[in-house]
C-alpha cells in the first residue's frame, strides 16, 4: 500500500485499521492510502460520448467490460449484478473477487453466461473471474509459473479470433515492499506471456493493472511520485509492454482527455471531487487497433471503489 498523505489527518477507515493491525492485505489496490488533494476538483469530466464505429466505418459486434469489484460477495449485496443486466456485455471480466471458487455467491450464476473464477490459494484475497455469453474454446488459470500463480491473478479465455486475458496485477504495497517482485519478476513474465499469446492470435488484455501510466492518468502526480502505482519503475514496465506490440485502447482514442479515472480513494470524498487514478485498462495487440470502436469509462456506475470500463470492437 502507498504511504499515507502528509496533509491534515483523516479518520482511519476500516481498511486502514485492518492493514495496520494485520498487514494481511498490503495490496487492496493502490487505494486508501493515496496522497489525495481534498480541494474541489476542477477537471471533472462528463461521460464521453460513445463512438459508434471503427475508423473505417465498421459497426461493433462485440462488447467487453472489465471491473475491479472489490469483493464479489459485497458486490452482489450492493446489487452489482444489475450492471451485467443493464450493460449486457458479451464478456464481463472482474477482479478482486476475494473468495474461493466454492464461495462464489449463487446469484452470479445467471442465464446466458458461462462463468469462470480463479481464487488462488489465499482466502479473501485477489482473485479474478469471467462472465461470457459464448463458451470459450479453452480456459487457462494462471501463467503456468508457480511463483505467480497462488493468488488467482490471471485467467485466459481463448476465442475464435482472439485471446482474452483478465488480470489483477500485484500492488507494490505501502512502502513499496513488493516493487522488486512486481517490476522485475511479475511485469517481465506477464509481458512475455502476452507476447507468446500474440504470436498465435491477437490479445485483448484487461483488468486492474495497478499503474497510472502518465501524469494525465491521476489527479495528483506531483505528490505521488514514490507511491505504489506511479513509481518510475512501474510506469517504465508498462511502457515496455506497450512498445512490445500493444496499445492502451483508451489513450489511443482519447490521448489528451484529462480527469478520466477508474479508481477513487474512499477518503476525502475523492470520488465526488473526481480525485482519482486510471488504473484499469484494455490493452490490445497493435493489429487490433483497426478494429477498435470505443473504449469507455463508466464513472457513474457505483458498487466498488473502481468503476467499470467497456471496450467495443468490430471483429
Amino acid at each position: 500500500m502507498p504511504p499515507k498523505r502528509s496533509e491534515p489527518k483523516q479518520k482511519r477507515t476500516r481498511k486502514d485499521v485492518e492493514e495496520g493491525a494485520e498487514k494481511k492485505d498490503e495490496e487492496k489496490s493502490v487505494t486508501e492510502e493515496k496522497k489525495e488533494d481534498t480541494s474541489p476538483s476542477t477537471s471533472e469530466i462528463e461521460e464521453i460520448t460513445s463512438r459508434t464505429e471503427t475508423a473505417d466505418g465498421r459497426s461493433p459486434n462485440i462488447k467487453i467490460a472489465s471491473w475491479n469489484i472489490n469483493g464479489i460477495r459485497a458486490w452482489v449485496k450492493k446489487d452489482g449484478m444489475s450492471y451485467l443486466k443493464n450493460e449486457k456485455p458479451d464478456i464481463l471480466c472482474v477482479q478482486e473477487v476475494k473468495c474461493d471458487e466454492e464461495q462464489i455467491p449463487k446469484e452470479v450464476k445467471v442465464d446466458g453466461y458461462y462463468t469462470y473464477f480463479y481464487g488462488g490459494d489465499k482466502p479473501g484475497y485477489a482473485g479474478t473471474g469471467i462472465f461470457s455469453k459464448k463458451k470459450p474454446i479453452s480456459i487457462k488459470k494462471g501463467l503456468g509459473i508457480d511463483k505467480h500463480d497462488d493468488e488467482g491473478r490471471v485467467i485466459t479465455a481463448e476465442y475464435d479470433k482472439f485471446y482474452l486475458v483478465t488480470t489483477y496485477v500485484p500492488n507494490s504495497g505501502r512502502g513499496l515492499p513488493r516493487l522488486p517482485y512486481r517490476t522485475k519478476e511479475w511485469d517481465v513474465d506477464f509481458s512475455q506471456y502476452l507476447q507468446s499469446l500474440d504470436k498465435k492470435k491477437p490479445v485483448v488484455m484487461c483488468g486492474d493493472l495497478n499503474v497510472a501510466h502518465e501524469e494525465i492518468d491521476l489527479a495528483n502526480p506531483k505528490t505521488n511520485k514514490k507511491t505504489a502505482g506511479f513509481t518510475n519503475e512501474e510506469r517504465a514496465e508498462f511502457t515496455k509492454l506497450l512498445s512490445s506490440g500493444f496499445i492502451d485502447s483508451f489513450r489511443t482514442l482519447y490521448p489528451k482527455q484529462e480527469g478520466a479515472y477508474t479508481f477513487w480513494s474512499s477518503m476525502g470524498n475523492a470520488r465526488a471531487k473526481n480525485v482519482g487514478w486510471r488504473l484499469d485498462y484494455f490493452v490490445l495487440s497493435k493489429r487490433l487497433e483497426k478494429d477498435l470502436c470505443d473504449s469507455m469509462i463508466r464513472k457513474t456506475v457505483m458498487g466498488s471503489d473502481h468503476c467499470p470500463i467497456v471496450l467495443t470492437m468490430a471483429l
